[in-house]
C-alpha cells in the first residue's frame, strides 16, 4: 500500500514555489537571513593628499598666473556647463570609498563603467621600463593588491561573486534616476554576472549585452574556438535612461549608401519610399555588436595590463551621460574612463586598490591637463585621496589562530629582532641593534597619525630610532615621518613586511626593505632682478619591494650605481606646510616616447617675500611608489 502524499495543490511542497536564484557561499547568514552590506561600518572619512591644477601651477611659479587665468576665464565662458567641481583620484578599497561617498554622491553619479577583474589565474607581474627603456623590470603584485586578491578568489566562483555583489550594491546607490552602469567582462564571469546585476538592478532595467570583438592571434595547437571578444553589460536604473543615439551612430558605408540610393533626411527620421531608403545624416543606428573597435593601438598603449581602447570609452560615455554629467570608475587601472570623461566635458570620480593603477592615472591626467591647455579647451583641476586599507584575516585565521600577538612574534623572527616580554609601552613590541621596533596589526595599514603614536612612545622610552614594520604604509607617509624627525628627533625607519612570510614552510627570512631614500637642496639663482627657487635632486635609493626575491640582489646593485634611473615621476610644492595637501608646483615624468628626466627643476619660483619656507619634494619610482621629504628653503 503506497503510502499518502502529504502535499496538495491545497498544501504545496515548498520546493515548487521557490523562485530562479543565484546563491553563493555567504549570501546568506546562519540563520538564513540575507546578509545586507554593511555601509555604516565601511564609511570612514578621505583624506586630500594632493591638488593637481598643473597649467595654472606653472603659471603661477613663473609669475604669469594673471595671464593663466585670464584665458581660462574666457575659455569657460565659451563652456558655461563647467562649474568649479575638483575632480577625484582615490587609492583605497573600492567597497570602502563608495561607502564614503555616499554621503556626499548618493544618488548623484550619472554613468558607471567599470572593468573589475574577471580571470581567476591572472599572473599580475609585468615588466615596466627603466631609465631610458633599454632595461626592463619585473614587478611583483604589491602585499595589498595580493591579499585583496586571494580573498577575492579565495573561495572561487562563491567569493568572487560575493565581491562584486557587495560593490553593485552600492553603484546603484550612488546611480543618479537617470543614471547608467556598464559592467565590462568575459566569458570566465559573464554568466553569473548577468545574474547579480538582474537582481540588484532588475531584470526589466537590463538594456544591454553588448558584444565588443576585436582580433587576437591564436594559440597553436589550442582546441577551442579562438576567444576574441569580451561582454559589456549594460543597465539603467529607471526607464528614464539617457541615451545619446546621434552621437554614437555609425557612418554608413559607400556600399549600402549605393545600394539603398542613399538620400540624407535632414529631420532626423529614415524612412522608405518608392524604392529609396532616406538615411539619417547622423548614420546608422547603433548595434549591440562593437566590431569597428580594435583591441588596443600601438601608439595608445601606455604599459598597463588591462588597459582599454580609448574609442570604446568614448562610445560609451557619449551615448549615456551629457556634458558636465559625473562619471565613475571604481576600477581604474590605467585611468581611460577618467581621461576619456575630461576629454568629452564631464566630471569623474575614479578610484583603485593598487598604487601603480593611482600613479599611473594621475600621470596621464596631468598630461591630458597639459594638452587640452595647450588647445585651449577647458579642464578640470583634480585632487588625489588616500583611502587604502585591507583585511589580512585569510592568513590570520588560517595560520595564526586568529591571534594579532602571533602575526608581531612571527614578523619580529622573520625580521631577526629580539621580542620584548617587558615594553615601555603597547606600541613597542621588540628591538633591533639597539634601536626599537613597532609591528603594525595585520588588518591594518600604517598611517601618519600611528607614525606620530609610535614616535612619541619611543620619545618617552628614551629613544632615538624605531623600525616600523608593516604591510602597507599610507601614502605620503615618508613626508609625515619626516615631520616628526624635525619635531621628536625621533627617526622612524619605515619597513615593508615582505609578502612571503606568508608562504608554507618558509624558514630562512627573507629580505626587509626599507622604503626609497631620497635627498635633495634648494637652487637659488638670480633671474633679472628676481632670485628664483629650484630644487635638485642629489640621490634616489628605491625601496625594490615589489621586486621578485630571485632577481632583487642584481637589482639593488644597479640602483645603488644609478638611482635615478628608477624615478618614473617627479614634482615640487614649493610652499609646503604641515597638514595641507601636496601642492603640485612643477613636476617632470618619463613618458612613453620621451624617456628623458630632468634631476633640477625649472619652475624658476618666486617666492612673495624674504623669509623661510619648506619645500616639499615627491618621487614616485618605476613601481608607483611615492617618497616625500622636505627641503629648507631661506629667500
Amino acid at each position: 500500500m503506497t503510502k499518502k502524499s502529504q502535499w496538495s495543490p491545497d498544501n504545496p511542497h515548498p520546493l515548487s514555489r521557490m523562485r530562479t536564484e543565484l546563491v553563493w557561499e555567504g549570501k546568506y547568514d546562519e540563520f538564513g537571513k540575507r546578509r545586507e552590506v554593511d555601509v555604516a561600518g565601511c564609511a570612514m572619512p578621505m583624506q586630500r593628499i594632493e591638488t593637481v591644477d598643473e597649467p595654472r601651477q606653472q603659471a603661477a611659479a613663473s609669475g604669469q598666473v594673471e595671464i593663466f587665468e585670464e584665458n581660462f576665464r574666457r575659455i569657460r565662458e565659451d563652456a558655461p556647463r563647467y562649474p568649479a567641481f575638483r575632480n577625484r583620484l582615490i587609492w583605497g578599497d573600492n567597497k570602502l570609498v563608495m561607502a564614503s561617498l555616499l554621503k556626499e554622491f548618493k544618488g548623484r553619479i550619472n554613468l558607471i563603467y567599470i572593468d573589475p577583474p574577471f580571470d581567476v589565474g591572472a599572473d599580475f607581474t609585468m615588466k615596466l621600463s627603466v631609465g631610458d627603456a633599454k632595461e626592463s623590470i619585473l614587478k611583483d603584485q604589491s602585499a595589498l593588491e595580493m591579499v585583496a586578491y586571494r580573498d577575492m578568489w579565495g573561495k572561487g566562483t562563491d567569493s568572487y561573486i560575493a565581491m562584486i555583489y557587495e560593490r553593485l550594491v552600492l553603484m546603484r546607490s550612488l546611480l543618479a534616476e537617470n543614471g547608467s552602469i556598464y559592467v565590462h567582462c568575459d566569458w570566465r564571469v559573464s554568466g553569473y554576472m548577468r545574474l547579480v546585476m538582474d537582481s540588484i538592478f532588475g531584470e526589466n532595467n537590463f538594456r544591454n549585452e553588448i558584444v565588443w570583438c576585436y582580433t587576437r592571434m591564436s594559440a597553436k595547437g589550442q582546441k577551442v574556438f579562438s576567444r576574441a571578444h569580451d561582454t559589456i553589460l549594460r543597465y539603467s536604473m529607471t526607464d528614464d535612461f539617457v541615451f545619446n543615439v546621434d552621437e554614437v551612430r555609425r557612418p554608413y558605408s559607400e556600399g549600402s549608401k549605393a545600394r539603398e540610393g542613399y538620400t540624407l533626411n535632414r529631420l532626423g527620421s529614415g524612412y522608405s519610399k518608392q524604392g529609396v531608403t532616406v538615411l539619417n545624416e547622423h548614420g546608422a543606428f547603433p548595434e549591440d555588436w562593437f566590431a569597428d573597435i580594435p583591441y588596443l593601438r600601438g601608439a595608445e598603449r601606455i604599459g598597463y595590463p588591462t588597459q582599454k581602447p580609448i574609442v570604446l570609452l568614448e562610445r560609451i560615455i557619449k551615448a549615456s551621460s551629457n556634458e558636465g554629467d559625473l562619471v565613475a570608475d571604481f576600477f581604474c587601472g590605467s585611468g581611460t574612463t577618467a581621461a576619456v570623461a575630461e576629454r568629452l566635458g564631464r566630471r569623474w570620480l575614479a578610484s583603485d586598490l593598487g598604487k601603480f593603477a593611482i600613479h599611473t592615472t594621475r600621470k596621464r591626467m596631468i598630461e591630458t591637463q597639459r594638452k587640452m591647455h595647450g588647445e585651449e579647451k577647458p579642464y578640470r583641476a583634480f585632487d588625489v585621496y588616500n583611502l587604502g586599507r585591507y583585511e589580512r584575516q585569510w592568513w590570520q585565521k588560517e595560520h595564526l589562530k586568529g591571534a594579532d600577538a602571533e602575526h608581531r612574534r612571527v614578523v619580529l623572527e622573520f625580521f631577526q629582532a629580539e621580542i620584548l616580554a617587558k615594553t615601555p609601552s603597547p606600541l613597542i613590541h621588540g628591538r633591533k641593534r639597539g634601536s626599537f621596533c613597532h609591528v603594525d596589526g595585520i588588518d591594518s595599514m600604517f598611517t601618519r597619525a600611528e607614525a606620530a603614536e609610535v614616535a612619541k612612545a619611543v620619545a618617552q622610552a628614551g629613544g632615538k630610532d624605531c623600525y616600523c614594520l608593516a604591510w602597507e604604509f599610507e601614502m605620503d607617509i615618508r613626508l609625515r615621518a619626516e615631520a616628526i624627525r624635525q619635531e621628536l628627533g625621533v627617526r622612524l625607519k619605515l619597513i615593508q613586511i615582505p609578502r612571503e612570510i606568508m608562504e608554507r614552510n618558509r624558514s630562512g627570512p627573507p629580505p626587509f626593505l626599507e622604503m626609497a631614500a631620497l635627498e635633495a637642496k634648494p637652487v637659488t639663482r638670480k633671474a633679472g632682478k628676481k632670485s628664483v627657487v629650484d630644487i635638485q635632486l642629489l640621490r634616489f635609493m628605491p625601496s625594490l619591494a615589489e621586486v621578485p626575491a630571485k632577481e632583487l640582489k642584481a637589482w639593488k646593485d644597479r640602483a645603488a650605481k644609478s638611482g635615478f634611473d628608477f624615478i618614473d615621476f617627479w614634482a615640487v610644492d614649493f610652499d609646503w606646510r604641515p597638514g595641507q595637501p601636496f601642492h603640485h608646483h612643477w613636476q617632470d615624468y618619463r613618458a612613453r616616447k620621451d624617456r628623458t628626466l630632468k634631476t633640477i627643476s625649472d619652475a624658476e619660483f618666486d617666492y612673495p617675500r624674504k623669509g623661510a619656507y619648506t619645500a616639499c619634494v615627491k618621487v614616485v619610482d618605476t613601481f608607483g611608489g611615492d617618497t616625500s621629504i622636505t627641503v629648507a628653503v631661506k629667500r
